[in-house]
């Protein structure tokens, strides 16, 4: 197991490479069958009115907005059916903070969407749910059974950016704490729920808070083992409030080096993922490399990461396509991970 002092070493060394291969060895040791896998699912995002005015977002829009919205249940119904039209088998479905809906409403959306299709719903990220059971005069625990109960299946690792107080303050200071963050997961994992872990790095934070995250992440996975992978990913600055003092985006060395050490310090999740979404078709393949084994989303639809200026898309043979020629057998896998799909 690595240490925090080994991954510091590792971050301030200048051996790409060598780095790479560190990383490339702890994936062929987890996933030996040399699969590389990636989901069709949609980013639903129900709501863009939010309370929170992160500085990284360009997404929301406050309460009482003219651009703001809550989609019907008819128009989630209708992209659920074409997600599943093009073979996809989950839905990732996220909005902003909004005190309006309260869990009945959740509850309500939950059970129509278990009534009408046959799909996974992997929903929710912990800020909303802290805010769901806040407006709701629940606790955590009942909140995330309840919406368990009708019909949530997993839940995001949305809201994570960097798990430093300290960061969070400077560019989500009104969203859920560290803490908070920790007992959605926990409690999740205790209730039988899987959940994914993610990093948003590149917002101005030192390398010390990354590992503060990184050390939060794998102290979770010792204890409960809910996490089903873990997904780096770049801050983008473009169109937002927080870009105005973030002046450089993170280069690809800098996410190469990101994935290679969370790969090896992360080495009790099974999964980490190369995202395309910032990075881009080729820094995601060469991620595979890097200790990714995991390409992410088609992702059919996608507005928040889009609305901060990242422009890349994907379809199904893309992804298949730069994961041949990065040397491995694409398979399309579901939420879980498991891939047990012929193509």
């Amino acid at each position: 197991m690595m240490t925090r002092q080994e991954a510091i070493d590792l971050w301030n060394s200048n051996d790409l490479v060598g780095m790479g291969m560190a990383a490339d060895a702890v994936r062929r040791r987890l996933h030996p069958d040399n699969i590389v896998s990636y989901i069709i699912d949609r980013n639903i995002n129900y709501t863009n009115f939010c309370t929170e005015y992160c500085s990284f977002c360009a997404f929301y829009r406050p309460m009482g907005h003219a651009e703001g919205y809550v989609l019907a249940q008819q128009a989630i119904f209708d992209k659920i059916q074409e997600t599943l039209d093009l073979g996809g088998t989950g839905i990732l479905m996220q909005g902003g903070l909004n005190p309006d809906l309260k869990i009945e409403w959740y509850e309500d959306l939950l059970s129509s969407i278990k009534k009408r299709f046959n799909i996974w719903c992997h929903c929710f990220s912990a800020p909303e749910i802290v805010c769901i059971a806040e407006v709701s005069g629940l606790s955590l625990r009942d909140t995330i059974a309840r919406l368990r109960d009708a019909g949530l299946d997993s839940i995001p690792g949305a809201g994570a950016e960097i798990l430093d107080d300290g960061v969070r303050h400077r560019i989500s200071r009104l969203k859920c704490n560290v803490q908070e963050w920790i007992d959605v997961h926990r409690t999740a994992h205790q209730l039988g729920m899987r959940t994914t872990a993610t990093m948003m790095f590149g917002t101005g934070e030192t390398f010390e808070q990354r590992m503060n995250h990184f050390e939060i992440v794998r102290k979770i996975q010792e204890e409960t083992g809910g996490f089903t992978a873990f997904i780096p990913w770049f801050f983008q600055r473009e169109n937002t409030s927080l870009g105005r003092f973030v002046k450089e985006e993170a280069t690809a060395v800098e996410y190469l080096k990101m994935l290679a050490i969370s790969r090896l310090y992360l080495d009790n999740i099974t999964n980490i993922q190369s995202s395309w979404v910032t990075p881009g078709l080729k820094v995601c393949q060469l991620g595979l490399r890097f200790g990714g084994n995991d390409v992410g989303s088609i992702m059919i639809e996608e507005n928040v990461v889009s609305a901060a200026g990242a422009h890349h898309r994907a379809s199904e043979e893309e992804l298949r396509r730069i994961i041949r020629d990065a040397g491995f057998v694409p398979k399309q896998r579901d939420t879980l991970y498991r891939t047990y799909f012929l193509n």
